[in-house]
């Protein structure tokens, strides 16, 4: 099984939305940076958030389990 590396780009929020929809004072992400780097497989890694790994955990279980060239 391979790790896969998850890199954190930017947070961001869309103000317009937030204000209408969401709850007073929301904000971008406070658990990530951009910059940070994580590793892995099938597992959740350490200090990434669960809101992010619910939306890309399908997609590293893939990449991880992925065919290697021979």
């Amino acid at each position: 099984m391979n790790k896969v590396k998850i890199t954190v780009l930017k947070t961001t929020l869309d103000k317009e939305l937030a204000e209408q929809y969401g709850v007073e004072g929301l904000s971008t992400c406070p658990f990530h940076k951009a910059g940070q780097v994580f590793y892995a497989d099938y597992a959740k890694p350490d200090g990434l958030c669960d809101e992010a790994w619910k939306a890309i955990y399908q997609y590293v279980f893939a990449l991880a389990h992925g065919v290697q060239e021979q």
